[in-house]
């Protein structure tokens, strides 16, 4: 499926500031940045600009300040050094956003000039899409550029803002997002098998309700599992559950019967008395979870029956952990199913989140198809959501 914004390409960029708003929310420890996975994501659009004679602006957020000032540990600087350390360029950094001196800073950027504006979430008006900040930041630069798939849902200052004043385009990492993740539900290669894990039923209803669409079979794991459990009648001890979604959870096996869609759920689980690195676990059927146990992973049925599916398939979309993969002897559901989509021909599209961790835990990232950068971005394309970020973008 095509992008049907412009990106970079179509716009010309030689001697002009370009305000980029990249993802760099990166974990760090100790003022070093510990997994540079989103920064490299940003670099190919950084060297088109630079190759093309632009002045570089940067500007992204980093975890969750409170918004009423500048915070040492969650400064963006570690993230600027990293990207000069990845690419060899001089990397500047300014510890201001919205001041006179990331005004000053941003009228001395020069062609090929790489600059790094401190956390926009040092301001709470940034999360807002307050018109001031949104006019701060287009009064920067002549073009905007928005590269950050990660936050493309939020209508936020930094990632929609600019786009009201300047023109606004793409980068590379948020074209191959939305194409990649959209293309999938327009023409998979068949059989497509979409894997979806993690807690809760209630917060993937809409990414389910699709892909009963769209899939051929629907893997499901995690502690929403339970639920569609109990809409078969089961009873789940003390494993995690939604009792408000058991009708819902009733109706998308009823409807995924009538679309052709197999929904696959454990047989067998992993259950323990406790939430704990120090649980015992034992393999139950899913018919027999005792009164006082709680489901921690899927069981070793369960992983032949998910692997034999998932090597069976052409396309693959995962979301989700099996189980609480945290904690080491409940991690093996999930290895499982990653080893498998690893080790198959298929096209393997990772959907952000806890999957992204899981397969850098495994060390299993070079072998996918697809990884994407952004959790809740790519959970409201698969869902058919338009994106904010990408609506406010000029047509191509």
């Amino acid at each position: 499926m095509a992008f049907t914004k412009k990106t970079v390409r179509d716009i010309d960029v030689d001697g002009k500031k370009v305000l980029m708003r990249v993802d760099f929310n990166v974990p760090l420890k100790d003022g070093v940045v510990t997994d540079d996975t989103r920064v490299r994501a940003a670099i190919p659009t950084i060297q088109y600009l630079k190759e093309h004679n632009a002045g570089i602006i940067l500007m992204s957020h980093l975890g969750r300040p409170k918004g009423d000032g500048a915070e040492p540990a969650l400064t963006l600087k570690p993230a600027a050094d990293k990207l000069a350390e990845l690419t060899g360029y001089d990397v500047k950094f300014v510890a201001d956003t919205y001041g006179d001196e990331a005004a000053e800073a941003c009228a001395a950027v020069k062609p090929g000039d790489i600059l790094v504006l401190e956390n926009v979430r040092f301001l709470k008006a940034e999360k807002k899409n307050d018109p001031e900040v949104a006019k701060k930041f287009a009064s920067y630069a002549d073009i905007f550029v928005l590269d950050a798939f990660g936050t493309a849902h939020r209508a936020q200052g930094s990632v929609v803002g600019a786009a009201e004043f300047i023109p606004a385009v793409a980068g590379f990492l948020l074209e191959k997002e939305v194409d990649t993740l959209t293309g999938i539900f327009a023409d998979p290669e068949r059989p497509f098998v979409a894997v979806v894990g993690g807690s809760k039923v209630s917060s993937k209803i809409g990414v389910l309700e699709n892909l009963i669409e769209s899939a051929n079979t629907l893997i499901i794991g995690g502690g929403m599992a339970y639920t569609f459990f109990l809409a078969k009648g089961y009873s789940v001890g003390k494993s995690l559950q939604e009792p408000d979604w058991i009708e819902r959870a009733g109706e998308m096996l009823k409807k995924a019967e009538e679309k052709g869609c197999q929904i696959l759920l454990p047989v067998d689980n992993i259950v323990a008395d406790h939430f704990g690195e120090d649980a015992e676990g034992v393999v139950v059927a899913s018919d027999s979870i005792p009164d006082d146990m709680m489901g921690m992973d899927i069981g070793p049925e369960t992983e032949k029956l998910y692997c034999d599916a998932v090597k069976a398939a052409k396309t693959v979309f995962w979301n989700g952990p099996m189980g609480v993969f945290e904690i080491e002897q409940f991690a093996h559901g999930t290895q499982a199913v990653a080893e498998a989509i690893a080790d198959s021909d298929c096209t393997s599209i990772i959907g952000g989140g806890d999957s992204v961790a899981a397969i850098n835990k495994f060390g299993l990232a070079d072998k996918m198809s697809w990884i994407s950068t952004g959790g809740g971005a790519s959970m409201e394309l698969v869902e058919g959501k338009a994106l904010p970020g990408v609506e406010a973008l000029l047509d191509a």
